[in-house]
């Protein structure tokens, strides 16, 4: 009996310490992020690969390509990887944007990239991955190079959202700001790394052919490869809240549901790179490790929520105490969501679709019964004007 005891405690603590964990990151941000970090090299223009990967559909390359050439940067050229697509409609006059349509499809998001490494045009110092839903910042290289210039290899940049013109999409980008500000700038901030996004990303080109070269990753979730590949090294992906990507949200349940499926799976295929990682950090001493193992370890929101409410719900019958302990870790939870919110400039039909949270949990709940088979999906997801590369 007392077995169980203990193993019911470990498990809700377990649990419940995402709940807290938000706040104990900006405690931790609080008292770090005024140390500065100073640049070790004079800021020089350097010679950027911007890969756009595609499946199936081009539907919004051209608009894509406009903004990329509309960037206020100079050296760079712009690879559109066209898998499985008919091309013939995509002419541009640009010398920067070359187009490669490969022979085989490829299926995979790190297979197009390495397609358009063997394929570049001269040595890119560095490479910056966007999908083909994404419009960028004229500011976005500008940015990212504050960040290398500071020494660091891996940059991830602010996906913001493109489209709030449905409810759905307006949940999506709430979840979105949620994660740029706890697992970007105060992850980042508190002496850790961000975590990786799938795009408005950029690295050195050395350390990714380093990280994902020969490693074949199939499905989604290449970006859960690549950061604990990074971290693996005790190196740290810096986040840039100014260097933006604009992205298109979900809009349809059905869209969302496939979608987060997909995402689902990568953390039940992925998150044992968090236990790597804590291990790893005992061994090195490494803040950076540690937090990081933390962030990889806990589920995505809607699963954690749910267990948490199961707990509370069985301290009913075992211990008001305990209850009222789950009520304040609510309440913590949903005070760091709100900061999140707060300190984003967020749009107020964002605050307005919040009331509609229980009907996106139902969805993600779908999600979660369609996880085991979610590769089994196309890798392509429609909006209701174009198609996307799934992230």
């Amino acid at each position: 009996m007392q077995i169980i005891k203990i193993m019911w405690m470990a498990f809700q603590v377990l649990i419940g310490y995402n709940l807290v964990l938000p706040l104990l990151l900006l405690a931790i941000y609080s008292i770090r992020h005024k140390r500065r970090v100073t640049t070790t090299a004079a800021p020089v223009q350097a010679d950027y690969a911007i890969i756009v990967t595609a499946y199936e559909w081009v539907t919004a390359i051209p608009e894509v390509v406009s903004s990329l050439l509309a960037l206020n940067y100079s050296n760079y050229l712009i690879y559109v990887v066209a898998d499985k697509c008919d091309v013939s409609g995509l002419h541009f006059d640009d010398e920067r944007v070359i187009i490669l349509r490969p022979e085989q499809t490829l299926a995979g998001n790190v297979r197009s990239h390495f397609y358009a490494i063997n394929h570049f045009k001269r040595a890119h110092e560095r490479l910056t991955i966007i999908d083909s839903d994404n419009l960028a910042h004229p500011e976005y290289l500008n940015e990212l190079n504050k960040r290398f210039d500071q020494g660091f290899e891996a940059v991830q940049g602010v996906r913001e959202a493109k489209n709030l013109d449905t409810t759905y999409a307006c949940l999506d980008a709430a979840r979105d700001i949620y994660y740029h500000f706890y697992d970007g700038q105060l992850l980042f901030g508190a002496g850790s790394s961000a975590t990786l996004a799938g795009s408005g990303m950029a690295f050195t080109t050395k350390l990714y052919v380093d990280c994902l070269g020969g490693r074949d990753v199939s499905g989604a979730g290449f970006d859960k490869v690549l950061q604990a590949a990074i971290l693996s090294q005790n190196k740290r992906i810096a986040f840039s809240g100014e260097a933006i990507v604009y992205d298109e949200k979900t809009t349809h349940s059905e869209q969302l549901v496939k979608q987060r499926a997909r995402w689902i799976n990568t953390w039940f295929k992925y998150f044992k790179y968090g236990f790597t990682l804590l291990l790893q950090s005992v061994k090195n001493f490494s803040l950076n490790q540690f937090l990081f193992g933390l962030v990889l370890l806990r589920p995505p929101l809607f699963i954690f929520l749910i267990l948490s409410v199961l707990c509370m719900a069985v301290n009913v019958l075992v211990s008001w105490t305990a209850v009222a302990l789950w009520a304040a870790g609510f309440g913590l939870f949903v005070l760091g969501f709100y900061l999140s919110l707060v300190n984003s400039e967020t749009d107020k039909r964002i605050y307005a679709s919040l009331v509609n949270i229980p009907k996106f949990i139902y969805f993600q709940i779908l999600s979660l019964l369609k996880a085991r088979k979610a590769n089994q999906y196309s890798v392509a997801t429609r909006s209701t004007q174009q198609a996307t590369t799934a992230k």
